[in-house]
């Protein structure tokens, strides 16, 4: 008895023993090598750049008529097939443990500190970009507790109201442009892949997002909506081709996060084979779309498409042809529709545009409409957006997106605003303007549709579909956000109205 208690007392000796010893290395062994406690700001806020850029919804493509696919998969935004709504989930599943997530870490680290200012401020400014593209897509969603299970332990984070987003996305677009200041020299410099530091550009970005956000308010807080659109207008939005918002610094190879997320996502796709013919998803431009610009003349056709003839991308104009989104298998003709020209659209190291001086252009037309602004006509400022909008494809490609001055002059001069039209056509001629000029944001071109009511495209009542032959207005929560924040999930939809695709947000009224 005695002997086999000293054994059993040598052996949890010697195990004590070896604990203590695994204790003194236990927290060099279990730290990442990899990751830091602190991570560094300005590498965190270039990755939120790259995600919140790289978070491309595809689908609306699709949707907004540009694009099509004869495969019902992956014509899910064109066609809205029932058993394809779960694509909708994307941007929520990814904005949240992404750059959403990542900002937020940024503004944690920074703030406190009057030497830093700038640095929170372009945080602030980019996060309400992030939030915003979510909000404009699903309505009510996570907003004031979103992004602090690190930080607070708040893993089931309630829904706020849309209105309320809105309130304090502007609120922190205001703020965060008024400190920013050049007497402070702290920047993010070159991890900012946007403006590579520079405060004055921020601010027209944070005022140019102001405008956005502003005139998104029209049908449904027409107050709130102009008081914020004269303070933007006030603040300076971006007018000129050097102070367009844009990720840049995108490369040809390396790093897949490191390409264009646009050309990326569609040469893998669809058109990586460039014969017109082996597109694996079956995608084309819609005719919609090549019907508009080859009946109006439009310069950028060439720009934006090719016809695979004989090994060889045509960019000519008789012979670009879209694809009708009624098609449910691969017509015989295939090879013979119009696709992105991969010398300008599909270059992997062109920049990812986010807020162009043709955008605030044509919103600065209509608040010229509505008499919001003074600084130039309606006719003034929507020419200024149809040139502005011809001459960024000049960004793209060595030489491929150039269009002349001369294109861009005879162009207008077909296209002139109807001045002596009511606010109603003159707003439709901006609009559809707007639905071309800012290609391919579709993500900014299906809320301004919403909003407006234009470009008045014909939905397409495929058999199948999930909307009874509409076009979407907003896309649903994912799943898991009913199985894992149920109780947040469900407040919401008591709210706002249905989980459903035809459910209106708060800003998008009849």
């Amino acid at each position: 008895m005695k002997r086999n208690f000293l054994k059993y007392f040598t052996v949890c000796l010697a195990a004590c023993m070896g604990l203590q010893a695994c204790d003194k290395n236990f927290e060099a062994l279990n730290t990442n090598p990899n990751s830091s406690p602190n991570p560094t700001p300005a590498f965190v806020f270039s990755k939120s750049q790259l995600d919140g850029a790289g978070d491309v919804l595809q689908l609306l493509h699709g949707t907004m008529q540009y694009t099509t696919s004869y495969n019902d998969v992956a014509g899910f935004g064109a066609k809205y097939i029932l058993a394809q709504s779960g694509q909708s989930w994307g941007v929520f599943n990814n904005a949240y443990p992404k750059e959403i997530n990542e900002i937020q870490q940024v503004m944690a680290q920074v703030q406190g500190n009057a030497d830093q200012v700038n640095l929170l401020s372009a945080a602030r400014i980019w996060r309400a970009y992030c939030f915003s593209r979510v909000t404009d897509i699903y309505g009510d969603i996570p907003y004031s507790e979103a992004g602090k299970g690190y930080t607070d332990a708040i893993y089931k984070p309630k829904y706020d109201e849309q209105k309320n987003i809105y309130a304090d996305m502007l609120k922190e677009l205001d703020e965060a442009a008024a400190a920013l200041t050049t007497t402070k020299t702290v920047t993010f410099g070159n991890a900012d892949l946007i403006y590579g530091g520079d405060v004055p550009k921020w601010k027209k970005f944070a005022y140019s997002l102001m405008l956005r956000l502003a005139m998104r308010m029209t049908k449904v807080d027409i107050a709130a909506a102009e008081t914020w659109a004269k303070k933007a207008i006030a603040g300076g939005v971006i007018l000129n081709d050097a102070d367009v918002a844009k990720v840049n610094g995108y490369v040809s190879a390396g790093q897949d996060i490191n390409k264009n997320p646009l050309a990326f996502n569609w040469l893998n796709s669809d058109y990586i084979k460039a014969d017109g013919n082996s597109n694996v998803e079956g995608g084309k431009y819609q005719d919609v779309f090549i019907d508009y610009l080859k009946a109006n003349n439009d310069p950028r056709l060439g720009v934006l498409s090719v016809v695979w003839i004989g090994g060889k991308a045509d960019t000519s104009f008789a012979v670009q042809k879209g694809m009708s989104a009624k098609l449910g298998t691969k017509p015989a003709d295939f090879p013979t529709y119009s696709e992105p020209n991969p010398a300008t659209i599909l270059q992997l190291n062109s920049p990812y545009l986010l807020i162009t001086n043709a955008e605030t252009n044509f919103l600065l037309a209509e608040a010229a409409l509505r008499g919001w602004y003074s600084g130039a006509s309606a006719s003034v400022s929507y020419e200024a957006g149809i040139s502005a909008s011809m001459r960024q494809w000049s960004l793209f490609g060595s030489g491929a997106g150039n269009i002349t001055a001369n294109q861009i002059s005879t162009y207008i001069k077909y296209h002139t605003l109807n001045t002596a039209g009511t606010t109603a056509q003159q707003m439709e001629q901006i609009h559809t303007q707007f639905w071309v000029g800012v290609f391919p944001n579709a993500t900014e071109v299906f809320a301004n549709y919403r909003r407006t009511g234009y470009p008045a495209l014909v939905p397409n009542n495929y058999v199948g579909n999930a909307t009874g032959g509409k076009i979407f207005r907003r896309f649903l929560y994912p799943a898991t956000e009913q199985n894992l924040n149920g109780e947040n999930y469900n407040a919401a939809i008591a709210r706002q109205g249905a989980d459903e695709f035809l459910t209106r947000m708060w800003w998008d009224k009849p």
